[in-house]
């Protein structure tokens, strides 16, 4: 082997120890990577922008995975929290699955019947009623003849709302009786008597509106000298 020969073989046995020095470079790098991250988890991100009270299913998420040690602690890794559940807050496209996100959905309960009507977005709801909220419902009719007062009746107290959909836009009736030009469907849990008063109010009072009961009085019922109001009243 002549010296050329010799220091060709030189190169390359260097060229190799490069080589495995920077593999070994680019392994210890992974492995002290890997060391800080901490293994990977499966995680949720929402696919598509979710309205709120919609019902909650697994085609609406992405399957992610994220270092476990970035992972929030209230991040859902099983879809199968979303069984009976819904939100109450729009959910936006790429948003982590996190479970307080997630409410229970509302459900009848033996003796209830579901009914919903449309309230006067402004009047009625301005975006503080949500599922599981109790009002009292408010109907407002004029006197049955020219000589009898106007009046408001609470037709139900403390009813129960079991869901609020969509802001709609709404047709004004004819006649004297106006509507409003915007309304939210509001879905409620009553009893037979209840539904009935409700359906009358809905057919035959001038307006129906709702006000929400504050927190801890809703097994409170209304005197009844309070639930019919008229002017003459405050003579």
């Amino acid at each position: 082997m002549n010296s050329r020969q010799r220091r060709g073989v030189i190169l390359l046995l260097l060229s190799v120890l490069c080589a495995l020095a920077a593999f070994a470079g680019v392994l210890s790098v992974i492995g002290d990577v890997n060391a800080k991250v901490g293994r990977e988890v499966v995680a949720y991100e929402v696919k598509n922008g979710i309205a709120p009270y919609a019902p909650l299913k697994a085609a609406d998420f992405d399957e992610v995975r994220i270092p476990q040690r970035w992972l929030p602690p209230n991040a859902v890794t099983d879809l199968a929290a979303l069984r009976e559940k819904t939100t109450l807050v729009p959910l936006k496209k790429g948003s982590l699955l996190q479970s307080d996100m997630l409410v229970d959905r509302p459900t009848l309960q033996p003796g209830e019947q579901e009914m919903a009507i449309m309230i006067d977005a402004a009047t009625g709801v301005a975006g503080k009623i949500t599922p599981g909220a109790r009002v009292n419902i408010i109907a407002t009719f004029q006197g049955a003849k020219e000589t009898d007062p106007d009046r408001s009746v609470i037709i139900v107290a403390n009813a129960r709302v079991i869901g609020v959909g969509q802001l709609t836009p709404v047709e004004k009736t004819s006649g004297d009786r106006k509507g409003p030009d915007e309304a939210v469907p509001i879905t409620f849990a009553l009893d037979t008597k209840d539904t009935q008063r409700v359906a009358y109010a809905e057919s035959f009072a001038e307006h129906v509106r709702l006000a929400l009961v504050a927190p801890g009085g809703e097994g409170r019922q209304p005197a009844p000298n309070e639930r019919t109001y008229t002017l003459d009243g405050d003579k």
